[in-house]
């Protein structure tokens, strides 16, 4: 049986991850409260981030951003876009 969360992003009930993907109290947070469609699509943008904005992960201020990025977009809040992206239509 699927283990579900009530997820952040979506405000459904939705199949959580099999398991934290951070160790400490973030994973947690995220294991506990981020479905794993949120968290796929979140990898999705954090690549198209990293690359588009040329982010290097060895940098502590980029970090710093993507991680603040990944906040905002778990939490449904407003998030930083790929310059000239234009999601899919429909």
């Amino acid at each position: 049986m699927t283990r579900t969360v009530m997820c952040r992003k979506f405000k459904e009930e939705l199949p959580g991850l099999e398991r934290a993907p951070y160790p400490g109290a973030k994973g947690e947070d995220i294991f506990n409260h981020v479905s794993k469609k949120a968290w796929d699509e979140w990898q999705a943008h954090q690549t198209m981030l990293i690359n588009e904005r040329r982010l290097n992960m060895m940098n502590a201020e980029d970090r710093k951003f993507l991680q603040a990025e990944m906040d905002k977009f778990l939490s449904g809040e407003d998030y930083a876009q790929a310059e000239g992206y234009v999601p899919p239509s429909a």
